[in-house]
């Protein structure tokens, strides 16, 4: 009876010592993700103010330019400054753009010089939120944080990848039709779907991103027979036509890639598959150096992925399940908007 007594008492004593340790784990995650959170808030902040800044410098500018352009660069920089944080990124993209496209030869030499203050405040604003972000995203996607839910109802900060002026190309002519793509999540009978990471192969972030398959359409090529030539060339796999659903997303961006900058235009179909092993049959020489790694992916597997790397549509994970639902028979596929 002594030694079944003292045997209970070592037992929970145990299971207190384990129940405590896991307490204090957690709350010291816990008040790190409180920290990362402001830090993520402030660095926000800090590249909005750059932004706003940078926004304002534009429109000094414009008064230097010809009424036409001037009219034009105020506009970009007035919606970039007033856009909403969905669309922030396209409109920031657009106006820097507009702002390399200038030829800056004929402005004062203390305006080209307070352009320059003003991006390369934002670079760098920019850089310290993303790492903030990634911080945040890296703790916040540990199985234990989020068995406890210790991130709260806080939502999940995200990147904010705009192109540096640097690596900026002239907009396009008012008018200029953007790069049409066609895309397609394939989608697994868990619903996992198939993604690639690839790089730019003239930048030397080895990071590189995430995204699905898919690509430009030929001129004159219907939108669902550019879908199904996409994953034949990327992956190996026929897909008739008549098993796509959709479009269903339609996503917007601007972007830079192998020196070039892209206005592109994406439409997503959804396809059922098995899953399979990748075998890509006629790469161009580019898409062959930039293509790391296939992966069949899960929404908390894309959640997971972001705190390392951009996943591209953002807002991917989160609308698995209506990509799924599209599959369905009888279902009613309507085009929505995607991040």
């Amino acid at each position: 009876m002594i030694s079944f007594t003292a045997t209970t008492v070592i037992v929970v004593g145990l299971i207190l010592l384990l129940v405590i340790a896991v307490a204090l784990t957690a709350y010291q995650t816990a008040h790190r993700l409180d920290r990362l959170h402001v830090r993520t808030d402030l660095s926000w902040q800090a590249l909005e103010s750059a932004l706003a800044r940078r926004a304002a410098v534009a429109r000094t500018v414009a008064v230097q330019l010809p009424h036409d352009r001037g009219e034009r660069l105020r506009g970009f920089a007035d919606r970039a400054e007033a856009a909403a944080r969905s669309e922030r990124e396209q409109r920031e993209n657009r106006l820097s753009a507009a702002l390399t496209g200038l030829g800056v030869d004929a402005l004062p030499s203390a305006l080209v010089a307070e352009l320059a203050d003003a991006d390369a405040r934002v670079m760098i604003a920019r850089r310290f939120h993303n790492d903030a972000v990634r911080d945040t995203r890296t703790l916040r996607g540990r199985r234990f944080v989020r068995w406890l839910h210790l991130g709260g109802t806080a939502p999940m900060p995200v990147f904010f990848d705009i192109v540096d002026r640097g690596g900026a190309v002239d907009l396009p002519a008012p008018g200029a039709r953007p790069r049409v793509s066609a895309r397609v999540l394939l989608l697994d009978a868990a619903g996992a779907v198939l993604l690639i990471r690839g790089h730019d192969p003239q930048l030397p972030d080895p990071r590189g991103f995430w995204f699905t398959v898919g690509g430009g359409v030929d001129d004159g090529e219907d939108l669902a027979d550019a879908a199904v030539r996409e994953v034949h060339e990327e992956t190996g796999l026929t897909v008739p036509v008549h098993e796509l659903r959709g479009p269903v997303f339609r996503r917007q961006s601007v972007f830079t890639f192998a020196g070039q900058r892209f206005d592109s235009l994406e439409y997503f179909f959804v396809a059922a598959t098995d899953r399979f092993t990748p075998n890509p049959t006629s790469l161009g020489r580019i898409e062959a150096e930039m293509v790391d790694e296939f992966r069949w992916c899960t929404a908390d597997d894309i959640r997971a992925l972001v705190a390392d790397r951009p996943v591209f549509p953002a807002d991917l994970a989160d609308r698995l399940d209506e990509a799924r639902a599209a599959l369905a028979a009888n279902a009613t596929v309507t085009l929505s908007e995607i991040r």
